[in-house]
């Protein structure tokens, strides 16, 4: 089984990847705790998809140190990285979305694999219920894809409102519907959802699951997208800021009936420094579990 990190938009949100902030006092980053969660539950490999200029930094900082743990492998996000008789319209800067990154991922994925984003906590169990997951799979298996997700209210910062995709399941705890929205906490402990596709706002409870990004996905995706890149191309292509996104990706085929998603729902508490107020909270909590006995002093 492979870990695909989605880390190419980690530079331009940080500053540039030299200004990351450790996580700890040995200079760890959160994405450094999912490695070694991921290797626990029995991932085997890591794709790293970044962009080209950050890869000398991003090595140096990260990639060096985990190669002691773990296959390490490298993808770059690049604008141009395109199928053939399509070119990058003039003016676009921003990345094409996360489809568009598992795509540029292609000749690496030989396996079931999850995708993360490199600057969340997802939690040791969250790792170990995907594995599990995967592993229950028969050999081969095609469209059978899962999203572990999350209560919101272990998802929230008490900073100001996050983006998160809210999940709709059938009564087999199957994907029917994902609204990415923005969400913010009520007075009265619930939580108010607004699309971000500007649909009529809804409110959920602090006991309704979300999506962090973290599926599981056969091999199949591959071909699935480089089908259907192309046909997004067509439509969105000369929208500087349109974005072919994962979400959608599995939207359509479960909407045409060539996948199923499970929705498998972890009892961790997400951490990530969607504010820079956050971050003493997080190290607090990584503090907390290393105490527990979750990691090692040191982490490596």
């Amino acid at each position: 089984m492979q870990l695909v990190i989605l880390a190419a938009g980690m530079g331009s949100r940080f500053g540039g990847l030299k200004q990351m902030e450790p996580m700890d006092d040995y200079g760890n980053f959160l994405l450094d705790y999912s490695i070694v969660d991921a290797k626990k539950a029995g991932f085997d490999g890591v794709v790293f998809i970044i962009k080209k200029d950050f890869y000398e930094a991003f090595r140096d900082s990260i990639g060096k140190r985990v190669e002691r743990l773990i296959k390490v492998e490298y993808a770059f996000q690049d604008l141009n990285d395109l199928p053939a008789g399509f070119s990058c319209p003039k003016g676009r800067e921003k990345p094409w979305g996360t489809a568009h990154a598992i795509y540029a991922a292609r000749k690496l994925i030989k396996d079931d694999f999850i995708i993360i984003n490199g600057d969340d906590f997802y939690g040791p169990e969250t790792y170990k219920i995907a594995a599990d997951y995967l592993s229950s799979l028969p050999k081969g298996s095609k469209g059978k894809y899962a999203n572990v997700a999350f209560y919101v209210g272990n998802t929230m910062s008490g900073n100001g409102s996050v983006k998160r995709g809210v999940l709709f399941t059938n009564d087999k705890m199957e994907l029917t519907k994902l609204v990415e929205s923005s969400l913010s906490w009520k007075e009265n402990g619930q939580v108010d959802a607004k699309p971000l596709d500007g649909s009529e706002p809804f409110v959920i409870e602090k006991d309704h699951v979300v999506s962090m990004n973290l599926f599981c996905f056969n091999p199949d995706l591959i071909a699935h997208l480089e089908e259907g890149f192309p046909a997004w191309l067509k439509q969105h292509g000369n929208d500087l800021k349109a974005e072919y996104l994962i979400p959608d990706v599995v939207d359509e085929l479960v909407s045409k009936g060539e996948a199923s998603v499970a929705v498998l729902v972890s009892p961790a508490t997400w951490h990530g420094v969607t504010y820079k107020e956050d971050k003493p909270e997080v190290v607090k909590a990584l503090a907390e579990l290393t105490a527990k006995g979750y990691y090692k002093e040191g982490l490596y």
